[in-house]
């Protein structure tokens, strides 16, 4: 039951997070949040990672839902055995991010990106990212860690 819960947390979170994004200030707009630790930028992804896929954004929705949904299945499917706590740690993590960034990909057409990191190279600091994408990372990383453990 936990980790449906964090799956649910970080989807409500980082839904919550886009809705007000989304009702702030303009496309592109920049302001420094956390002391200039970050910069909130509103901007709407209709691909996947770095906009890759805009053009057929149908087809990466597609590709979205038939990935998480067969997540969702490994993830159930982890129900009943004991132990693994990082491995479902991990899939709570990445499933949560998915069903977000799935749900914006089905709903809006777009993805609602948010944050970029104020760092001295243009193209590094124009790449903005979402809470999900971020717990998509942690949870591919929780598994991968799982795996390597598990065979050892």
């Amino acid at each position: 039951m936990l980790y449906i819960v964090i799956a649910a947390a970080i989807f409500l979170v980082d839904f919550g997070i886009k809705e007000w994004v989304e009702r702030q200030g303009k496309k592109g707009e920049v302001k420094e949040i956390l002391h200039g630790k970050l910069l909130l930028r509103k901007y709407h992804n209709r691909g996947a990672f770095l906009d890759m896929g805009a053009a057929k954004s149908g087809f990466v929705a597609l590709l979205s839902l038939l990935l998480t949904l067969s997540m969702t299945l490994v993830f159930v499917m982890t129900f009943g055995v004991k132990g693994g706590r990082l491995m479902k740690t991990g899939l709570s993590f990445l499933l949560g991010g998915a069903y977000s960034n799935t749900y914006d990909r089905l709903r809006r057409r777009y993805v609602v990106d948010y944050v970029s990191f104020p760092v001295k190279n243009p193209a590094l600091r124009s790449i903005v990212y979402n809470l999900s994408d971020f717990c998509i990372l942690i949870g591919a990383l929780c598994m991968a860690l799982s795996e390597i453990g598990r065979r050892k």
